[in-house]
């Protein structure tokens, strides 16, 4: 099977007739491929789809729950060729999501977050602090969504430095000496959003101190659930990071372990775009038919990566609507939606939100 981003998508240069014309059929194959590679997946195309393979739009391309990761072991290549394993972040209760990696499969995750990346940062590598501890990457081969989230945004910085010790509270003396080598620089800053407030935000508060995060661009996602809880919007945390460290670009991402690479940015205008590599589908809740614009329902994923596993085709346990297509004003074509929270009763999976203290 040949690679599916070998050509030079632009992650948002494509109008809507052209990339969907191109994004089914690259759904289409690696839905073949599936069928031929996975027993588990073929079984379920028979029972839930009686037997479709082939898609004539996107709305009809099969779709798995994305809950079934947690039950079932997914995987289109011989065992032998996984090189990494991902789980969802998940608490000691909850049977977490595996998602089965191999060499291909993993080069075009990490392709793919490059080309969407760059969009937003730039070609050149940026100074980097990680709001975690350094312990969040100690096995390489079975990853934590967080982990895989660190590993994942790390390829665009240098000069890497974690901003929180494994007790979870600031390194004073690492903040400090970062912001010194590179005080006429943008950096980056990476962090899951519940971290992100709680340690950094509450963290230097609870110390009296301010830093001078001015000159810095903050890349963060994983799970409002705790916040919410804490009725901290989207709106207030920008808010607040404005006010304790001086940040204006703030960028959340939306995506899932499960389609690890494809992520869905948020703009200048607050909205998560789809890009040239995935796309985005709302359906109601009890019927599953696709809705209209501005009508909120649960959100399907698409993704013309993973080809060592059937995650091309996700319905998530997330609410949502989709706003418009190609007209952001923004400038960057594809869809472009607001997430509006989980479903009644979806398990707490946030990469952050299941964080546990201390650890």
């Amino acid at each position: 099977m040949q690679s599916l981003t070998k050509q030079a998508v632009a992650p948002y240069g494509e109008q809507r007739v052209v990339k969907g014309v191109r994004l089914l059929a690259e759904l289409n194959e690696l839905t073949a491929w599936h069928n031929q590679h996975c027993k588990e997946y073929r079984r379920i195309l028979d029972v839930m789809y009686g037997g479709r393979r082939k898609a004539m739009s996107l709305e009809e391309v099969p779709f798995l729950p994305v809950r079934l990761f947690k039950t079932i072991e997914l995987v289109s290549v011989p065992r032998e060729s996984v090189v990494r394993t991902l789980t969802s972040s998940g608490t000691t209760a909850q049977q977490p999501s595996k998602v089965f990696l191999d060499k291909e499969t993993a080069h075009q995750q990490s392709r793919v977050l490059t080309a969407i990346m760059k969009d937003y940062l730039g070609p050149q590598r940026l100074p980097m602090a990680i709001i975690d501890h350094a312990g969040v990457l100690n096995n390489r081969y079975t990853f934590s969504a967080r982990g895989a989230g660190v590993l994942g945004y790390s390829q665009f910085g240098r000069d890497h430095v974690y901003l929180l010790n494994e007790s979870m509270q600031i390194n004073w003396e690492a903040i400090e000496g970062f912001l010194a080598r590179h005080s006429a620089e943008t950096v980056l800053l990476f962090g899951f959003t519940y971290m992100v407030w709680k340690y950094l935000y509450e963290g230097s508060i609870t110390a009296g101190r301010q830093l001078d995060f001015s000159n810095s661009i903050l890349i963060h996602g994983g799970g409002w659930k705790k916040l919410a809880d804490q009725q901290v919007s989207n709106e207030e945390f920008k808010s607040g990071l404005h006010d304790q460290f001086g940040i204006h670009r703030v960028h959340n991402y939306y995506g899932m372990v499960e389609q690890t690479g494809s992520v869905f940015m948020e703009c200048e205008a607050g909205f998560f775009h789809a890009s040239g590599f995935s796309d985005v589908l709302v359906r109601q809740p009890e019927s599953l038919e696709v809705t209209s614009i501005a009508e909120i329902g649960v959100l399907q994923l698409l993704s013309n990566v993973p080809r060592s596993y059937p995650g091309h085709s996700l319905l998530s346990e997330d609410l949502g609507m989709l706003i418009g297509e190609d007209d952001c004003v923004c400038g960057r074509r594809g869809k472009y939606f607001l997430v509006h929270g989980r479903l009644p009763q979806a398990e707490l999976r946030g990469c952050s939100d299941t964080h546990q203290e201390g650890r």
